[in-house]
């Protein structure tokens, strides 16, 4: 019941946060360059006609008008049509999110797996050899542009060595995908039964997911070193050390202690590198929904980028409600 009455308690500002996200979304998109009248009907269009199109879009109507029209279709689970593809914005997110979910998801699990593992060894030992390491990681991976590092992994894995495949998917042009069921190409090819389909898909996102991987790898290897330096400084450790606790027990309970602010920057990574992918997904033609958005932008296709931030809001709401519950299981405290 407590975890309940915390939950209705976050839920209740779910609500305002997506109307106030859904508007300023709005109001960034509509500023950006372009008349999409004119785009759709190319530039041997009529002035009639393309009066005629801003009409039956709305677009002749002002700013406050549309973007009530957009919210009441909305409440209805319309949320558009792309004028690229001519289909609901609805179903193509449906179909591409699961693509930059399952890239996300991979990528966050190998940072969380490579910033943990050097944040706790720097930790003990501050001042030793992977520490310095740590800092020198941290330092470049914070540095480098993620396109840059796709690009750089690509000559040399796919060109110079030729161990990866070619950029161009998430999967051989010759390989038949499995059937749809979660979206993600490898767990769907493990539920058909399919090796080959699943060898393939797990090929691609070799590059993707180290691109993602090791550069966001660094906040989480920062966070997780700096409070175990604190957590092992801290009176109850020194008490374990004299008591004579071995020192794995000491970490593991230094660690237990730091883990919410891990979490925590673990969460934002999270909801970051839903919009963060955008820019690998383009550099690997994954055809996730990144790549749906940012067509959008460059081709004054407002919709599919309103329906990528909306999809990307509630998500990271999600997440952050998943964490806040994670919290009061962690410390009972914060729920009182």
């Amino acid at each position: 019941m407590r975890v309940l009455s915390y939950l209705a308690k976050r839920l209740a500002f779910v609500i305002p946060q997506l109307l106030g996200i859904v508007l300023v979304s709005f109001l960034l998109v509509k500023s950006i360059p372009g008349d999409p009248a004119v785009l759709m009907l190319g530039p041997t269009a009529t002035p009639d006609a393309i009066a005629g199109l801003r009409q039956s879009l709305g677009l002749d109507q002002p700013l406050y008008i549309q973007f009530v029209i957009y919210v009441k279709n909305l409440l209805h689970g319309d949320l558009g049509t792309s004028w690229q593809t001519t289909r609901p914005v609805l179903e193509d997110l449906v179909q591409r999110f699961p693509a930059t979910l399952e890239l996300v998801t991979l990528s966050l699990l190998l940072a969380v797996l490579v910033g943990m593992t050097l944040g706790v060894h720097a930790a003990k030992r501050p001042n030793g050899w992977i520490a310095r390491l740590s800092d020198l990681y941290g330092l470049a991976a914070g540095a480098l542009p993620d396109f840059w590092f796709a690009l750089v992994l690509i000559f040399v894995f796919y060109t110079l060595l030729a161990w990866a495949p070619a950029p161009l998917g998430r999967m051989d042009m010759i390989v038949i995908p499995p059937m749809p069921v979660t979206g993600a190409y490898t767990i769907d090819a493990l539920l058909a039964g399919d090796l080959e389909a699943f060898g393939s898909a797990l090929s691609h996102l070799v590059l993707p997911v180290l691109t993602l991987g090791l550069l966001n790898a660094a906040p989480i290897l920062k966070m997780t070193q700096t409070t175990m330096e604190k957590m092992l400084d801290s009176d109850f450790s020194r008490y374990e050390v004299l008591c004579g606790v071995p020192q794995a027990i000491v970490v593991r309970h230094a660690l237990r202690n730091a883990l919410p602010s891990i979490v925590t920057i673990i969460s934002v990574l999270y909801g970051f590198l839903i919009g963060g992918a955008v820019l690998v997904e383009i550099v690997f033609s994954w055809g996730g929904a990144g790549q749906y958005a940012v067509q959008g932008v460059l081709n004054a296709d407002i919709y599919p980028v309103l329906g990528f931030v909306l999809f990307s809001a509630v998500f990271s709401l999600v997440v952050y409600i998943v964490v806040d519950l994670i919290y009061v299981l962690l410390d009972p405290r914060i729920s009182n």
